[in-house]
Formats: C-alpha cells, structure tokens, sequence
C-alpha cells in the first residue's frame, strides 16, 4: 500500500477560498504600493550563498535553507575536512546557493547589478515568497510571503514618513483599525550602548533587548551579561524598561538618559521629525507609537525601526516591520547609498483578519451562476450564452457533464454558487433561460439580458 503523501512541517497547501482570500490581502496592499510611487521588481527563489550569508546576523545565517550543489556534491570534501566533521566548514564545499531568507538583501543585490538602469531614488516593491528554517508555531512558517516596498537613494526622513502613513493606509483599507505602528532608532539604541559601557557590544546588546516581550526583563538581563554587557550599566538600563506614557514624554525622559551621547541625540532628532510630520498629517485608523525596545536584531538597519502589531486583544506577533539601511549595498561595493522599507506579514495578516471575521464576502467570491448540462445541443448553447456573460465580467461556467440533475446541483451548493440556470428544449425554443437563485430557491424565465442584469446586480 502507497505511503500517504504530505508536505514540509511549516509549509501549507491553499484551498480556493484560501487563495481568494490572499488574493484579496495581495491586492489591497500592491494597489497602495503603486498608489504610493512604487514599482514591482522580482527576484529569483534563491541567490549565490555569498550574497545572503554574513547579512542577517548569526541568528539569521543559521535559519537560511542551504541547496545542495548539483552533482556528487560531496567530491569536494576530502577526507580531513570530513573527519573534523565541522559543519560550517563542509557546507561552503557542498552548497553554493541558499532559498532567500528575506527581500531585502536581494533587493539590494538587484540595486548594486542593476545600477545603470535605474533612476534614482528608485522605488520598489516586491511580492514574493522567502524561506526560513525556524521553528513552525502559530503566525510563524517556514516558507511564506513577504511584500516589501522600499526607496533607495534618498537620505530624506519624509520617505519614513510616507511609509507610516503607507501602513496606516494599507490596514486601514484592510478594515484593521487600531493597529500600532512602533517606532524605534538604531541610532538611540547606539546611544543607549554607549551611555552603559557596551558600545562594542550594540548587536549582542540590541539582539538580547528585542526579545523583551518575549522573554522578559529579567531573563534579557541574563542573556545581556551572559553576552558581556556589564552589571553597572544593566541597572543604567532601569529607566528603559519602565518607560511608558506618550511619544513626547518618553523622548523628555530619552534626552535626559542619553544627555552625554551625541549619536543616541541624533536618533531623537530623528524621530521627533517624524512625530511631528505625522500629528500634522494625521494618520486614518492607526497609532505611532515609541518603543525604544524595539531592536529587531537584524545587522543592516541604521536609522529608524519600525514594527506594526495587531490591534488589541489579538494574540499574535509582528504584522509588519523595516527600517533604514544607509549602507546595505556598501556589502556588494556600491558604497553610500541610503535606503529605507518596510514589509507586511501576509500570513499573520490573514490569520489576524480571520479571527476579527474581516474578509468580505466579495474576497471569497468565485463562479457567480453554473449552467446545468442536459446534452449535446444545449451545451452548446449555454456556452453561447456564457460568452456574452463573460464578456460583461460575470463569473460563469458549465457543468461539463450531462450528468443527472441532482448531481449538478449538488455541486453548485457544495462551490456555494448562488445562481443556476437551467436551459432545456422549452427554453431552447423560447430563446429564453430559467434562472434559480439557490438561496432563495426562486426561479424565473428570463432574457439574456435581464439574467445579465441580474447578476450584475
């Protein structure tokens, strides 16, 4: 007997109505992408390992796929190197390519190859699926959909703003009022560092810090002297975990800690900018708020950090992040060119937007009316008349078979189709089609184009 198929753990097969309902998250979000100046690009499924490796941190180079090399990839290996069993060491030899991990490194792998055909500031977004060998739990898979858009090119804080107000824009339109869009600045957590004696530990320091909702304070206290960060400055840090109240309040009491740091003074100038513009502009539904917390422990990011989380009472993490990069090409030799994005969690969008029961009818909305099949010569008619339908943007098809009546209509309420029609030699002759609405279990005869209007309707 044939062993049952499955797939991957962390991966997921989609049903129909799955689909239409990503579809619909898809759309809303790339038509405020391209509402907002950005054009699509596409990159492929997986890069040279060089380009991804070393890009994410340590923590992210270990949840990269690795493909193995075509061929007998273990020629390479010689028998040394396959005794140490090291392997970090045997995966450079066997494996030269890696599934992306995010979009934005390629993104600025396209920038650095694609230089002389592009006008800058260039403006793209991106809708395609990445792969991260993590632990599968809910709202966290390992392979799922990112749809990035980012700006290169423009070392302007309004960019930050615009994509503030793109976020409030997109889950505004999505009917998710309330989210938090969080807000942080690298340079602050560098001023922060530098305040408590850890400068030369920013990236143990801020990877430690950004699992504080996760974690809690006194296990990331751990974790930060475990890493080295000194006792003295663990309790300078005091003040941070305890900082509540509005974003003007928390940066008073910022520039009071990071009085003697004239970087973590930028990052505050920085974000009052932003603050500022936002009030005067007024977002539609969601919140700025400051989170100086809010580390995401990815290398690349230089500026403001950004982190969007579902509206309260909604138990889920992250539902969109980014920041600024000024140098992320500088890693592929096109030095000094600033860039900022932001990306939206689709997956953790539609789990969010099930449980609030947000998708419309319209998103699941499929074959609008199913023609019965009762033989040869009205088959052909049907599909006549289906044409036309189609012609007028109406969702319509045939039953392929002339099977019994029963079985047909079974099948339009199984596809939860609303309408059928039913044409045999009476409605042959009379030109004519009876119309049933399967909710109601009314029918009529009626013209093509009173059905047309009908279903228009």
């Amino acid at each position: 007997m044939a062993q049952k198929p499955s797939i991957p753990k962390g991966t997921r097969d989609f049903s129909p109505e799955q689909v239409f309902k990503r579809n619909y998250i898809f759309n809303i979000i790339r038509s405020s992408f391209e509402c907002f100046g950005f054009q699509p690009i596409e990159t492929p499924s997986f890069e040279n390992s060089e380009t991804l490796m070393g890009k994410y941190g340590d923590e992210g180079d270990r949840l990269i796929f690795k493909i193995l090399n075509s061929g007998d990839y273990l020629s390479k290996v010689d028998d040394n190197l396959y005794s140490e069993k090291d392997s970090n060491k045997i995966t450079t030899r066997i494996s030269e390519k890696a599934l992306r991990y995010d979009l934005t490194v390629p993104f600025a792998r396209y920038v650095v190859q694609h230089q002389n055909e592009i006008e800058f500031p260039f403006k793209r977004y991106q809708i395609q699926p990445v792969w991260r060998a993590d632990r599968p739990q809910k709202g966290r898979f390992r392979e799922f959909f990112q749809c990035d858009a980012d700006v290169v090119g423009s070392k302007s804080l309004w960019q930050e703003v615009e994509f503030v107000q793109l976020y409030d824009n997109v889950f505004s339109d999505l009917g998710l009022n309330g989210v938090t869009i969080k807000i942080n600045n690298r340079k602050i957590l560098s001023g922060i560092a530098e305040v408590i004696g850890a400068k030369d530990k920013l990236i143990d320091f801020t990877v430690a810090l950004d699992k504080l909702d996760k974690i809690g304070e006194e296990r990331v206290k751990e974790e930060m002297l475990g890493k080295g960060v000194p006792q003295e400055g663990i309790k300078k840090l005091q003040p941070l975990f305890n900082l509540k109240g509005s974003f003007e309040a928390q940066m008073s009491e910022l520039k009071s800690i990071l009085s003697s740091s004239e970087e973590g003074a930028k990052g505050i100038e920085e974000l009052e900018f932003i603050n500022t513009a936002i009030n005067a502009l007024e977002l539609r539904s969601a919140k700025l708020q400051l989170d100086v917390t809010l580390a995401r422990g990815l290398n690349y990011y230089t500026g403001a950090i950004f982190e969007v989380s579902a509206p309260d009472g909604v138990s889920m993490g992250s539902i969109g992040g980014g920041g600024r990069y000024d140098d992320l090409t500088g890693v592929f030799g096109m030095k000094d060119v600033s860039g900022v994005g932001i990306s939206f969690g689709l997956d953790r969008i539609y789990l969010v937007l099930e449980e609030l029961g947000l998708f419309p009818e319209a998103a699941m909305k499929n074959t609008e009316v199913l023609f019965i099949n009762f033989g040869e010569k009205e088959a052909l008619f049907c599909l006549q008349s289906i044409k036309k339908l189609r012609e007028s943007n109406i969702k319509a098809e045939l039953y392929p078979d002339s099977a019994k009546m029963k079985k047909q209509m079974n099948y339009a309420n199984r596809r939860n189709i609303p309408f059928v029609v039913l044409v045999g030699e009476e409605e042959l002759n009379s030109n004519r089609f009876t119309l049933k609405n399967m909710i109601s279990g009314e029918q009529d005869k009626v013209t093509l184009d009173t059905l047309i209007s009908i279903l228009k309707k």
